[in-house]
């Protein structure tokens, strides 16, 4: 009994100081920045875009960039059992980036995002569904946007 215990708080130790660090940490390792950002469309997708793009607007870098968020959200029914009940019904958004420096428009990006979702008898958890989908919308979108500034600072 005793070695058993031993050898499972070896192990854990182990495991546990193993070096392991998140690949995507919260580091921002990026030689740029957004001085603005303006918003038309989804106010919800927007509010959620704009809360993962904000770690990028400061004023310590040479490069900075203009974005204006054009975005659209759809819900749209796919199908209906023989009562005439919605059966599932997909989630869609699409955000236009339009990113300007130094006065001009550098690049337009397109960025669409679609989910499929079963209709929820509970609506509090169909909503709570649908606002999560929205939160990872937006999450995939800032992240796409990011990579794209990425490269575009390093031409």
């Amino acid at each position: 009994m005793f070695k058993k215990i031993i050898s499972i708080l070896i192990i854990f130790n182990l495991v546990s100081h193993c070096g392991f660090a998140p690949i995507h940490s919260s580091k921002i390792n990026s030689n740029f920045s957004i001085s603005s950002l303006e918003f038309e469309g989804e106010r919800i997708i927007n509010n959620y875009l704009k809360q993962n793009l904000n770690k990028y607007k400061n004023d310590k870098f040479d490069k900075t960039f203009k974005i204006k968020i054009i975005s659209q959200y759809k819900k749209v029914i796919l199908s209906k059992n023989a009562a005439a009940n919605t059966v599932n019904y997909e989630l869609s958004s699409e955000v236009n980036f339009i990113i300007s420096s130094g006065g001009k428009v550098v690049k337009e990006l397109i960025a669409v995002e679609k989910r499929i979702l079963d209709k929820n008898d509970d609506n509090f958890e169909e909503q709570k569904e649908e606002r999560i989908t929205k939160q990872n919308f937006a999450s995939s979108m800032s992240n796409k946007l990011v990579t794209e500034l990425s490269l575009l600072n390093d031409n």
